[in-house]
């Protein structure tokens, strides 16, 4: 290969991925100004979230006590896992921004930043996996497909 193609080949590729991250740092940034999500939320708030969550779910499943125990205790363990994987950090970006912050990427930090999150989603995973299947096993089959249908709707889920 000429040097010249190769530099221009390699030149592409490095630019194409400093976009690349640069656009996916500027997309994590701009929903945390918008949309503070249920880690965010205060405890009050996230309560009367879960409440609402409830409410309809329990609506249009036809869900009873039992099962809707079963939900709340899902959407907690939820929450635990979201707040364990987001741990402390209270400004993704900047913590994003910092592995960039110097003349060169901080690889060791953004290695150690992957591991953080992965072992949160591993310690908190069996937990949720559970209490997804006490809910699911604990609905009629006619609620297990309303489940089904909800999934393959995809974002429109029962609003349309």
């Amino acid at each position: 290969m000429k040097p010249w193609l190769k530099r221009t080949l390699i030149g592409t590729v490095t630019l194409f991925g400093a976009v690349t991250l640069l656009g996916a740092l500027g997309a994590c940034s701009h929903q945390g100004h918008h949309r503070q999500g249920w880690h965010a939320m205060s405890d009050e708030d996230a309560a009367r979230f879960k409440a609402r969550f409830i409410a309809r779910a329990g609506e249009k499943l036809e869900l009873d006590e039992a099962q809707k125990a079963k939900l709340g205790l899902l959407a907690d363990k939820l929450r635990e896992q979201r707040n364990a994987f987001v741990g402390d950090t209270k400004d993704p970006r900047a913590e994003l921004g910092s592995l960039i912050a110097g003349p060169t990427f901080d690889r060791n930090k953004a290695q150690v930043l992957v591991q953080g999150k992965t072992q949160a989603v591993q310690t908190k995973s069996p937990e949720v996996i559970a209490a997804l299947a006490d809910f699911y096993d604990s609905l009629k089959p006619e609620q297990q497909a309303k489940v089904r249908e909800y999934l393959q709707r995809g974002r429109r889920g029962w609003r349309g």
